[in-house]
């Protein structure tokens, strides 16, 4: 067999956190030259945790799908997205998706679940059928073929009873494989609960309007805003759910003036802002995974919060210096603006002399709004 070029797209921090990830890496190198990089944003924490940085490139926050056709640009020979669902009908709805969204029939095989016992391979282009079941044999896995994913996916859908009318301007999306008591997630913001196994989200004029078999939050629907529900990153359950020893990396930061950034939305790129000395955030699930990505750069942060929280990640972490901030129901948006505008004059990061200084200000001005709030220090 001729050495092939491959690319492999890393989706999830649990194939890393499970160990998978290194060990398919190092299995594809039989095979030929690997390069990989991340798709999502998650998965990021599980790569610098696990010390894979060298091997898997997390530089660009880029959608599963975006890494895939940026592999097929580079003219690879196979492409492999490598995921640990839920469940596999999560996973290979995933790799539906993923598929579904890249550009020019890409030569893609995905590997899912393989540490379970419905752990499967497959070829979503028919001319590899015959690597995937030579990998699935050598793994220990099965392979499944894309027909029989997409006749359980269509198999039973609630957007069957919507109403078409309108149709020019309503989306309806399925969510496969969903429990209930989970939240649903859109593009990192949570939009819902589900009550029910059976889920869809339906968008009229790009807003999200109706969660059918869950309650809606409209509290998220408001901060995600528009969004194309066709290509949106939908998730449900937890957005990590291993418990992990986190890896803290090394800073070299000012010693003269601090850097401190603004952050009100949790689906941004929160790496972005490893460098500074410390950030606001506002919300409780933007706080909890900025301060869980943060901890890892030794970023304190100070979290704005009003106890609504969705508990998006297993365990959060957060640097030391940091304080939380809980007011009373829907007043985070609310402090978080004037703060923004009082503190940060509508700039996402400022310099400041003193960081000790600046916590002073920042409770004083949520003082003068409310009396109702309480501080945690760490």
């Amino acid at each position: 067999m001729k050495k092939m070029k491959i690319g492999v797209v890393v989706h999830g921090p649990e194939i890393v956190d499970s160990g998978y990830a290194r060990k398919f890496l190092d299995f594809l190198e039989d095979y030929g030259t690997v390069r990989a990089r991340l798709g999502g944003t998650m998965g990021r924490t599980a790569v610098i945790d696990a010390h894979l940085e060298d091997r898997i490139d997390i530089h660009q926050k880029l959608f599963p799908s975006q890494s895939v056709d940026k592999f097929n640009q580079e003219k690879c020979d196979v492409i492999f997205i490598i995921n640990y669902g839920k469940s596999s009908v999560t996973g290979h709805a995933f790799g539906y998706k993923v598929y579904s969204n890249s550009k020019d029939r890409p030569p893609l095989i995905q590997m899912e679940r393989p540490g379970e016992e419905d752990g499967s391979v497959v070829a979503w282009r028919e001319d590899l059928q015959e690597l995937a079941e030579d990998i699935s044999i050598k793994m220990g896995l099965k392979t499944v073929l894309p027909e029989k994913i997409k006749e359980n996916l269509f198999k039973e859908d609630p957007c069957q009873e919507v109403p078409t009318e309108g149709s020019d301007v309503s989306i309806c999306r399925k969510i496969a494989g969903v429990s209930p008591d989970e939240n649903i997630f859109v593009n990192g913001i949570v939009i819902g609960k589900s009550t029910s196994s059976e889920v869809a989200i339906i968008a009229e004029n790009g807003r999200i309007t109706q969660l059918i078999g869950g309650e809606l939050k409209e509290h998220g629907v408001e901060k995600l805003g528009a969004v194309k529900l066709e290509k949106a990153i939908v998730k449900t359950g937890l957005l990590r759910k291993s418990k992990v020893k986190p890896r803290i990396l090394t800073s070299h930061k000012s010693n003269h003036k601090f850097s401190v950034s603004y952050l009100n939305h949790a689906a941004e790129d929160i790496y972005r802002l490893k460098n500074s000395d410390m950030v606001v955030t506002v919300g409780d699930d933007t706080t909890l995974v900025a301060a869980d990505i943060l901890y890892r750069f030794n970023v304190p942060i100070i979290g704005i919060t009003d106890g609504d929280l969705d508990k998006v990640v297993a365990e959060g972490f957060k640097a030391k210096g940091s304080l939380i901030v809980e007011l009373e129901s829907g007043w985070d948006d609310l402090v978080g603006e004037r703060i923004f505008l009082e503190l940060f004059n509508y700039k996402e990061t400022i310099e400041i002399e003193n960081i000790e200084n600046f916590k002073r200000k920042l409770l004083q001005i949520i003082s003068n709004m409310t009396k109702q709030y309480q501080v945690k220090y760490n």
